[in-house]
């Protein structure tokens, strides 16, 4: 089956719903992490279904490879920020389930395609 679109990436679909997650997330975070972990946190989600969507339009399979690879490190900083956010006094009421299952999903499946693609 060939994909037409990044868009039917399964793994891409999961990277933007997890990027609507941190949005909804960080909106109850207080006003002073506006230019903090609020930033941080939606720059660093955005990077990860737009290496995938970017890598998958470039013309080899090596670049696309690369951009698949820099998707996965860039996974390692929302995780971190939803790491630090919970040890913070206003995460400790916050739910972070649903971020934390969608990125360890996310971070499987880019691991999986990635080794696919090195064969």
């Amino acid at each position: 089956m060939t994909l037409k679109s990044y868009r039917e990436l399964i793994v891409w679909q999961k990277g933007t719903e997890l990027v609507l997650e941190i949005y909804r997330l960080t909106e109850q975070f207080p006003r002073d992490e506006i230019y903090g972990l609020t930033s941080q946190m939606r720059r660093a989600s955005v990077s990860t279904p737009d290496n995938i969507a970017e890598g998958s339009r470039r013309g080899t399979k090596k670049d696309y490879r690369n951009f698949l690879l820099n998707s996965f490190a860039s996974g390692a900083e929302p995780e971190t920020h939803i790491i630090l956010s919970k040890q913070l006094p206003f995460g400790k009421k916050i739910n972070f389930e649903k971020a934390d299952s969608l990125l360890e999903e996310i971070m499987k499946m880019l691991n999986k395609l990635i080794t696919q693609l090195s064969e």
